[in-house]
C-alpha cells in the first residue's frame, strides 16, 4: 500500500485533493495528514473520511523538524504532498514574518527531513519515491494587458509580494535539492483555485458569503485585474498526475484557461446566485450590483495572470475539465448545502481581521 504524507490537508485545496485520492484509488493507498490546523486549517473539511483505517490525521507545524522527523522514522512515506503554507496576500502584507517562517522555513523542514529518510549510502535515493511542492503562478509576478502573454515554466521568477517572494523562496529551495541531490521532486505552480470548502477571506466565497448576507462586496482598485480561475478538483486531478507520470526534476504549469476580471467574477456570482435562489427566498432581494464597494488598491497588486499549461498537456494529457460557469455554479450549491460551515469559519477571529482589513475603506 502506497503511503501518501499530505500537509495542510485540512485547507482547501488540500482537503479536496485527500477527497479525490479517495474516491479514485479507495483502500489502495494510505494517507497521513499533517496540519498545524491554523485559522483556515479545518477538519470539518475531512469529517467524512476521519473514521477511514487508511487515514491519519497528525496535529503538527511543518516547521517543527521533531515532530515531521518522527512521522518519516514511524511511517515509509512514498509519496509528499506539500500543500501547508500561509497563502493569503493581504495576511502577508500585515505580517509577512509568518510567511517567511511557513513557507520558507517549513519546506526546509520537509525537505530535510524527507531526504534523510530516502537518502541510501551513496547519496542516491530510494526507488519510487516523490515530494511534490504544490506553489502558486504568482511567483511570476505581473503579466502585460496582452492576450497572448501567459506564463510558462521557463518564465522568470519574479514575485512582488510578501506572500509570492515567500513561495519563489520555498520553489527555488526544492529546486536546489534537485539540482545539488537529484532529490526526487516536482514543483507545481497553479493559477487561482476555487470550490468547495474555501476560506471566505478569498475572492469567491467571500462574495458569495457577503451578497447572501447583503452586506458590501469590496473589490481593490478599478476591479480589472485579471485571475486565471481553476476548479479545485480539476487541479487534484492534476497532481496526483504529475506524481504519478511526471518527469523527475521538472516544473509543471497548471492553469484552467479561465481569464476574467475580478469584477466579471463578482458580476457572475451575483447573476448566478439570483438565478439559483428561488423567489421564495428572502435573501434574493438583496442581491444586487448596488453592494459593490471599490475600496483601496491592495499594495503591489498584480494587474494579471495567466497560465498556459501546454507543458502538462502535452507531457501528461492532463487538461481542465470543468469551465467556470459550471464551477461557480458547483460551488455555490455546496454553500448552499453547507450554511453551517460557513457560519462556523467566519465567527471569532476571521470576522474581526476581516472588519480590520476593510475597515476605513
Amino acid at each position: 500500500m502506497r503511503t501518501y504524507l499530505v500537509t495542510g490537508g485540512a485547507g482547501f485545496i488540500g482537503s479536496n485533493y485527500i477527497h479525490y485520492m479517495f474516491e479514485k484509488y479507495g483502500d489502495e493507498i494510505r494517507i497521513i495528514n499533517v496540519d498545524a490546523l491554523t485559522y483556515a486549517g479545518n477538519l470539518e473539511n475531512l469529517k467524512d473520511i476521519e473514521n477511514r483505517a487508511n487515514y491519519t490525521f497528525v496535529k503538527a507545524d511543518i516547521t517543527d523538524k521533531d515532530a515531521i522527523a518522527a512521522i518519516f522514522e514511524n511511517n515509509d512515506i512514498d509519496r509528499v504532498v506539500h500543500f501547508a503554507a500561509e497563502s493569503h496576500v493581504d495576511r502577508s502584507i500585515k505580517n509577512p514574518e509568518v510567511f517567511v517562517k511557513t513557507n520558507v522555513l517549513g519546506t526546509a523542514v520537509m525537505l530535510n527531513c524527507a531526504k534523510a529518510a530516502w537518502e541510501l549510502p551513496d547519496g542516491s535515493f530510494k526507488e519510487n519515491k516523490k515530494f511534490l511542492h504544490v506553489s502558486t503562478d504568482e511567483v511570476y509576478g505581473s503579466l502585460p494587458d496582452d492576450p497572448d502573454a501567459y506564463f510558462y515554466e521557463t518564465s522568470p521568477i519574479d514575485p512582488h509580494s510578501p506572500y509570492s517572494s515567500s513561495k519563489a523562496s520555498s520553489d527555488l529551495l526544492v529546486k536546489a535539492y534537485m539540482d545539488t541531490y537529484k532529490f526526487p521532486a516536482n514543483i507545481t505552480n497553479c493559477s487561482n483555485n476555487y470550490g468547495p470548502y474555501q476560506f471566505p477571506e478569498k475572492l469567491i466565497p467571500l462574495i458569495i458569503n457577503n451578497a447572501l448576507q447583503g452586506k458590501k462586496l469590496p473589490v481593490y482598485g478599478d476591479g480589472k485585474n485579471v485571475r486565471d480561475w481553476l476548479y479545485v478538483m480539476d487541479h487534484a486531478k492534476a497532481i496526483d498526475m504529475v506524481q504519478e507520470q511526471g518527469k523527475l526534476f521538472e516544473r509543471y504549469n497548471i492553469g484552467g484557461h479561465n481569464e476574467k476580471q475580478n469584477i466579471e467574477i463578482i458580476e457572475i456570482i451575483l447573476d448566478t446566485l439570483c438565478e439559483m435562489l428561488p423567489d421564495s427566498d428572502p435573501r434574493k432581494a438583496h442581491i444586487n450590483r448596488e453592494l459593490i464597494t471599490y475600496v483601496t488598491d491592495r499594495k503591489g497588486h498584480d494587474r494579471r495572470y495567466a497560465i498556459a499549461p501546454d507543458k502538462i498537456r502535452e507531457d501528461l494529457g492532463w487538461e481542465p475539465e470543468t469551465m467556470f460557469k459550471d464551477g461557480i455554479r458547483l460551488t455555490i450549491q455546496w454553500y448552499f448545502e453547507n450554511e453551517d460551515w460557513m457560519k462556523n469559519v467566519t465567527s471569532g477571529d476571521y470576522q474581526k481581521y476581516y472588519n480590520d482589513m476593510y475597515a476605513g475603506r
